[in-house]
C-alpha cells in the first residue's frame, strides 16, 4: 500500500443552509443568508480544508449556495454534490468550472448516483440503480472531456450523443477539478475505480472499511489507475472533557433524536427510505452492537435508517483522534466531520480535534520516515 504523504491530510465539514440535524429540527428561514455565512466562516476559521454541500430532491440548488459561501470566505473550499441525469454533462462542466473561477479554484464535485428510487422519481428520474451508475460513468467521462479537451469532441453512449462539443471556460486546478465519488455497490465501485480522484465513504468498522477500501483498489487496477484514488471517511464525532462525559452527550443526541423522531418533526426521519449498498452496510455495522471497534457508536444510524453519515467516534478529542489513526493506517485520508450541533460543534472541532489530529498524522509520518531511513 502506498503511504499517504503529509499534505494528502483533508478535513472536511459540512454547511447547510439552515440550522438542523436529527436532534434539532428546521426553524426560520430555508435559506437563512447569515447562518450560511457563519457556518462557513466557523469551518474557515477553524482550520477545515474544505466544506461539503449536500443535495436532496426538496433542498436548495447547491452550486448557488456554494457561490455564496465562496464569496464571504477567502480560503475554505468546497465539495458540490451533484447528481447526473437532470441537466446535460456538457452544461454541467461548463457551470462547475465557471463556479470554480470564480472561487479561485476553491471547488471539487460529489457526484451522487442517487439511492433512493423515490427521491430519484420526484425529478423525474425512472432509472434503475445500475442504470444510474452506468449513467453516472458516461457523465463523468463526459464532464472530465469537456473540462480538458482542447479541441471539440463528441461522444456517443447510452445515455448521452454530443457532436462537436467545445467549453471555452476551463478549469482553474490541473488537470480538471476533483471528483469524489462513493456508493459500495459492485456498479458502484466499477466506476470507482475508473473514474474517481476520491473514493468516499460512510464510517464503518475498520474491517468494513478495510474490504471496501480492497475493492476499490482492486478495481482501479483493473482500469489501470493503480494509486491514484485516495480515500475519505465521514464520521460524526462526539467530544468530551472525559470520556463519562462524552458518553453522557451520546445518550442526550439519542434521547434528543428519538423525541424528534416521536414529534414527526420534518427532519432526516422524513426523508425517503434509501435502498444503497452503503445504507445495508451501515445497518449492518449498527447491527453489530451499539459500539463498534474502539469507540464507533452505531445508534443513531439504527434509529434513523442509516440516512446518510450517522456513526459517531465518541471520546475526548485525544481518544476520538487515536481512532482516526487506526482508519488512517488503512489509507484513509480525508475527515469528513459533522455534528449533531452543527455550528456549535464545527468551532469545537476546530480548537479541540483538527489541531491534535494534525499533529497525530505529521507524527505518524515522522515516525515512518525514521523507520524507512
Amino acid at each position: 500500500m502506498t503511504r499517504p504523504t503529509p499534505d494528502q491530510l483533508e478535513i472536511l465539514g459540512l454547511i447547510s443552509t439552515q440550522y438542523a440535524s436529527e436532534t434539532h429540527a428546521p426553524a426560520g428561514p430555508v435559506i437563512d443568508k447569515t447562518y450560511v455565512e457563519t457556518h462557513a466562516l466557523a469551518h474557515e476559521n477553524g482550520g477545515f480544508d474544505r466544506v461539503l454541500i449536500g443535495y436532496h430532491s426538496s433542498a436548495p440548488d447547491g452550486a448557488q449556495v456554494a457561490a455564496y459561501a465562496a464569496a464571504k470566505t477567502t480560503k475554505l473550499k468546497f465539495l458540490l454534490a451533484h447528481r447526473p441525469g437532470f441537466i446535460a454533462p456538457t452544461l454541467a462542466a461548463r457551470s462547475l468550472a465557471t463556479l470554480e473561477n470564480f472561487a479561485d479554484g476553491r471547488l471539487a464535485v460529489h457526484i451522487i448516483t442517487g439511492g433512493s428510487d423515490a427521491e430519484q422519481a420526484r425529478d423525474g428520474d425512472f432509472l434503475t440503480k445500475d442504470e444510474r451508475y452506468a449513467r453516472s460513468a458516461e457523465y463523468i467521462d463526459i464532464l472530465r472531456k469537456t473540462w480538458t479537451s482542447a479541441a471539440p469532441f463528441s461522444h456517443e453512449g447510452a445515455h448521452y450523443k454530443v457532436v462537436d462539443n467545445f467549453s471555452a471556460v476551463k478549469p482553474l486546478q490541473q488537470p480538471h477539478i476533483p471528483v469524489f465519488f462513493g456508493g459500495a455497490s459492485d456498479a458502484a465501485i466499477e466506476v470507482a475505480g475508473q473514474y474517481a480522484d476520491v473514493y468516499a465513504l460512510f464510517g464503518e468498522s475498520l474491517e468494513g472499511v478495510r474490504e471496501t477500501l480492497d475493492k476499490v483498489r482492486a478495481s482501479a487496477r483493473r482500469h489501470g489507475r493503480e494509486g491514484q484514488i485516495s480515500f475519505s471517511l465521514s464520521l460524526r464525532p462526539i467530544l468530551g472533557r472525559t470520556e463519562d462525559e462524552a458518553w453522557a452527550r451520546a445518550a442526550r443526541i439519542l434521547a434528543d433524536a428519538r423525541a424528534l423522531k416521536e414529534k414527526d418533526a420534518p427532519t432526516f426521519f422524513r426523508r425517503s427510505k434509501n435502498e444503497s449498498e452503503g445504507t445495508k452496510r451501515l445497518l449492518e455495522t449498527a447491527s453489530g452492537g451499539k459500539v463498534r471497534d474502539k469507540r464507533l457508536w452505531t445508534e443513531i444510524a439504527e434509529l434513523t435508517g442509516a440516512q446518510g453519515n450517522s456513526t459517531s467516534l465518541v471520546g475526548t478529542a485525544e481518544q476520538v483522534v487515536e481512532a482516526l489513526l487506526d482508519y488512517y493506517d488503512l489509507g484513509i485520508t480525508k475527515f469528513l466531520f459533522r455534528g449533531f450541533d452543527p455550528l456549535e460543534d464545527a468551532i469545537d472541532y476546530g480548537r479541540n480535534l483538527l489541531p491534535l489530529l494534525r499533529q497525530a498524522v505529521a507524527a505518524r509520518l515522522g515516525q515512518s520516515a525514521v523507520a524507512a531511513e
